[in-house]
């Protein structure tokens, strides 16, 4: 799953540099604001930037993802936060093995610290 992630972000990161003028200008605003919100305790919700900006990136699954799993491999921190800032969701990390019934920890909803895969289950 991580390397899907990885190309989704390079994906949108694609999209917003190729964006310019005044909308080049909004979608970097809109992600550097979400994700200082983000990672000052403030959650990944944003009443005007979700709908003009976000709402766009939300439907290419669909629009309606609450949840999102990664596991398998690392992840780098900075494509985690910026993906849940971008689909306006959490992503939880996990860590297992199929030898202990595959997921052993998984990290919580709305934590914002990345890189880390959380408490056992």
């Amino acid at each position: 799953m991580p390397r899907l992630y990885n190309r989704i972000h390079g994906k949108i990161l694609a999209g917003v540099n190729e964006a310019k003028g005044v909308k080049g200008w909004l979608v970097k605003k809109a992600i550097s604001t979400k994700l200082a919100n983000f990672k000052n305790g403030e959650g990944l919700d944003h009443c005007f930037y979700d709908r003009i900006v976000f709402n766009k990136i939300k439907a290419m699954f669909g629009g309606k993802v609450r949840l999102m799993l990664t596991g398998s491999a690392p992840i780098s921190a900075d494509v985690l936060d910026f993906l849940k800032v971008c689909f306006c969701c959490n992503i939880l990390e996990g860590y297992g093995m199929t030898e202990t019934s595959a997921a052993s920890c998984v990290s919580l909803e709305g934590d914002p610290e990345a890189g880390v895969v959380g408490g056992p289950l």
